[in-house]
């Protein structure tokens, strides 16, 4: 089930779930640790979930995020409202884990973990491990995602991986210009 975000769910300006530079090796072990106090403090609901849209989780050394998804739901109030992932510097070789589940009485299927977050825009994932370019492609279906970083991991080395130069972003700024119709801009009433 996919929602879109709400202002009246929680603040779009809350500080994030900050878990930076805790050692932690395991998604698991963010049920035991306290997130970073920020200068704001977080709001809380009466069971004690975060109401936060925002994750940090930077600067670990996570391997996997087998359980990610599961331990959002205990944490944060809304969680399919994520809009924010920060998972720079761990040792994440792949994008998406999508980990096998075995149901009872039924075959294994499926379950995706960072693609759930329908809502995401930034995704931070410089500095870990992904090798292969077609980790990138299983973020085509996240369609609010608007920034991605990639940068210091082995993926660079790949043929037909490249970073966005100042190059690209001038080609791409005169497209614009060329290709998108500015706004009509209305005349007040006294500039006639």
């Amino acid at each position: 089930m996919c929602t879109r975000w709400s202002r009246s769910k929680s603040p779009i300006q809350a500080p994030p779930m900050d878990f930076s530079f805790r050692g932690i090796s395991f998604v698991q072990d963010l049920l035991t640790e306290e997130p970073r106090p920020g200068l704001k403090p977080i709001k809380q609901t009466g069971e004690g979930r975060l109401l936060t849209q925002a994750v940090r989780l930077n600067n670990n050394t996570l391997s996997d995020l087998t359980e990610f998804t599961d331990i959002m739901k205990k944490l944060l109030e809304h969680p399919e409202d994520i809009y924010w992932i920060d998972l720079s510097f761990n040792d994440l070789p792949i994008i998406d884990p999508q980990t096998l589940l075995e149901p009872p009485s039924s075959s294994p299927s499926c379950r995706q973990v960072l693609t759930t977050y329908y809502n995401l825009r930034t995704l931070n994932l410089h500095g870990n491990s992904i090798h292969e370019l077609s980790e990138v492609d299983k973020l085509a279906v996240l369609p609010h995602l608007r920034s991605l970083t990639l940068h210091g991991n082995p993926i660079e080395e790949e043929k037909g991986y490249s970073g966005i130069t100042k190059l690209d972003r001038s080609t791409a700024a005169v497209w614009r210009r060329m290709n998108i119709k500015p706004k009509k801009v209305r005349k007040r009433l006294s500039d006639y």
